[in-house]
């Protein structure tokens, strides 16, 4: 199967004041993929900026950079799971030191498709370093 993930979109002229922070923000997206993908626990870690808040499962979570480690990847949500793509991934705003997506992303086992959610990411620039901060999905 290739790779369904949508190249980045161009920045839209309502969104063209920031134009460098919104290729900041979505440089982290494509770190936070490729590191998530590759279940690499400190790549998905330097990807985030702390606290990282995650609403999903109807739950409230608040991590801390200690909190991110490989047992993310140990649940059932994630037990028939191969990889990750991004389906869709639009600037809703953004402003100087923060840019807020609305995003799909879908989860493949190999060869075919398990799932796919939309979500929110939000990204902010904190001491000079862009990093996912909040995420608020459907997925488990």
């Amino acid at each position: 199967m290739t790779d369904p993930s949508v190249p980045r979109p161009p920045v839209r002229p309502q969104h063209a004041a920031f134009a460098s922070q919104v290729e900041a923000a979505q440089d982290v997206l494509d770190a936070f993929m490729a590191a998530w993908n590759a279940r690499d626990a400190s790549g998905v870690r330097a990807s985030f900026n702390f606290p990282h808040v995650r609403f999903a499962s109807g739950r409230v979570n608040i991590l801390a950079p200690e909190q991110v480690t490989d047992a993310m990847y140990a649940g059932a949500a994630l037990s028939e799971w191969g990889r990750s793509a991004w389906l869709r991934r639009e600037v809703i705003h953004a402003g100087p030191d923060k840019v807020q997506f609305d995003t799909r992303f879908a989860r493949f086992r190999p060869g075919s498709l398990i799932s796919s959610f939309d979500s929110i990411y939000i990204v902010t620039l904190q001491d000079g370093r862009w990093g996912v901060q909040g995420r608020s999905s459907y997925a488990p």
